[in-house]
């Protein structure tokens, strides 16, 4: 008798720690899916798209000048346009990613601590809006947070199983994730002290570096690479207080008000709740964005999607907490966890506040699935362009690299004469084509009559000038013999204008 209800407690515990990882996986996919076809790229998704619609030995080709760091990324992304090339099937991957990923993070919840909290974890991070919005991002951000997610349980298992396969593994998919995104080996850093407060003795130390250097091994090239393609991240800044502020509020499920700091405070308890979850979560959540904003004082490099991946930390630790709250208030009040089901009610309370802390960002969640919210709208552009360009026009991309949006939606474009370009980008080898000289140029605009100039709307509106040479010609040019009639804003950081030749008015 003894046995069979040991059989039946363990299915039903096996049962509950399914559903706890099912769950989040499915509410992170169904949320992910909502909205997926906005109607619009911005810069980052276009050069995607446009880079994955080459052949492999096109992207090769580029890879040797530019964008190295994605190049993974962009040849796994060849093969899932190859089936059906568009927008919505471009951002599925990150989808996916974000999917598995709140799976993965409900299972270090089941592992570390018990079914509940992986339930509750799991959910918090399929609702934290930064991890919708990149779970609609046709970049590589989502799909690098889960395989970080799935070292740490891979980590988490080695601790406990302690064989020489699974540190292989370990290593295996950490290399595969550096490698989508060379900035998740800083993962590493909250490992190797996730080890260090779980005082592990000397042999799984040496398992975890036998399975990180290789995965370091893997990724010198990649970084030997980048290091010359670093005027990529030029645009870069010092991160100051800020940016610290910006990146907390970020990983909260709010960003303001009584239900950021309930969530902070969930956080704060969770941190005492379990020596196991925080020796895990905790430098999870710090140590790789702290690494990056220190690192970004000498040399800018940080930016928070670098480091999505880190959030993870941030729904465990609230996790904890909340079962922690939960147990006290047990323990000080019986009769609340008497019953038959007191278990599986407590669970669901939890859902219900999750999903109450979701109604609270709504309003951010459907703003973020519409085109206009994000950077730039290349579609709306090209729209305008469409309907009011006339045959002999002409278009002026200032800086080159905004020729992505004509590249990723030609249509509109159609009638209007891409002034500048001399060699296509595809034929060069780079993201944006190829320009023509400062006499060539003049030459080339002494002919036409309408311009159309696609730039940042700071370049239109204001006195402020591009940096680079060669951009500060073309404003040149416009300005000396051109005047602006009309100016059509689409996005937060892309201008659209026409401008006439002077003598025609």
């Amino acid at each position: 008798m003894t046995s069979v209800i040991h059989g039946v407690e363990n299915e039903a515990s096996r049962r509950s720690q399914v559903i706890a990882v099912a769950v989040p996986a499915a509410v992170m996919l169904g949320l992910g899916l909502w909205g997926l076809d906005r109607g619009g790229m911005w810069g980052d998704e276009s050069v995607s798209y446009l880079v994955a619609r080459r052949t492999v030995p096109q992207i090769w080709q580029l890879l040797h000048t530019v964008d190295a760091v994605h190049g993974l990324y962009y040849l796994c992304l060849h093969y899932v346009l190859a089936l059906h090339p568009g927008e919505v099937v471009l951002r599925l991957p990150s989808v996916l990613g974000a999917a598995l990923a709140a799976g993965l993070i409900a299972a270090l919840g089941n592992r570390l601590a018990r079914p509940r909290v992986g339930l509750w974890a799991g959910l918090l991070y399929a609702v934290t809006p930064m991890v919708g919005h990149y779970a609609q991002e046709g970049r590589s951000y989502a799909l690098v947070s889960a395989g970080v997610a799935g070292t740490t349980l891979l980590l988490v298992r080695a601790l406990r199983e302690r064989r020489t396969r699974v540190w292989w593994a370990y290593g295996g998919l950490l290399a595969l994730t550096s490698v989508l995104h060379e900035l998740a080996v800083l993962v590493l850093l909250a490992h190797g002290a996730t080890l260090a407060l779980a005082r592990v003795p000397r042999a799984v130390w040496s398992g975890w570096a036998r399975g990180a250097g290789a995965a370091v091994l893997v990724l010198l090239p990649l970084v030997w690479v980048s290091r010359g393609q670093s005027g990529q991240v030029a645009w870069l800044r010092t991160p100051g207080w800020p940016q610290v502020e910006d990146l907390v509020r970020s990983f909260a499920v709010g960003r303001t008000g009584n239900v950021f700091w309930g969530y902070v405070l969930l956080v704060a308890v969770g941190v005492w709740a379990g020596r196991r979850l925080m020796a895990v979560a905790l430098p999870l959540l710090v140590l790789p964005p702290a690494t990056l904003l220190l690192a970004s004082q000498i040399q800018p490099l940080f930016d928070a999607r670098y480091v999505l991946y880190a959030l993870a930390g941030a729904p465990l630790l609230a996790a904890a907490g909340a079962d922690r709250l939960v147990t006290a208030a047990g323990r000080l009040l019986p009769g609340v966890s008497r019953g038959p089901y007191p278990y599986p009610l407590v669970a669901f309370a939890g859902v219900l506040a999750v999903a109450f802390a979701f109604a609270h960002g709504l309003p951010q969640q459907r703003a973020d699935r519409e085109a206009d919210h994000r950077p730039e709208n290349f579609a709306a552009v090209s729209a305008v362009v469409a309907r009011q360009a006339r045959p002999g026009d002409a278009v002026l991309f200032l800086p080159a690299f905004w020729r992505v949006g004509a590249l990723a939606y030609p249509q509109g474009f159609r009638e209007a004469r891409d002034v500048a370009l001399t060699e296509s980008a595809v034929r060069s080898g780079t993201l944006s084509g190829l320009e023509a000289p400062p006499a060539e140029l003049r030459r080339r605009l002494a002919s036409v009559n309408r311009v159309w100039v696609v730039a940042p709307a700071y370049v239109l509106n204001s006195r402020r000038y591009p940096s680079d040479p060669t951009e500060r010609l073309k404003l040149a040019l416009v300005e000396e013999h051109f005047t602006p009639v009309e100016d059509y804003d689409s996005g937060r950081r892309i201008t659209l204008g026409l401008y006439v030749r002077r003598s025609l008015l």
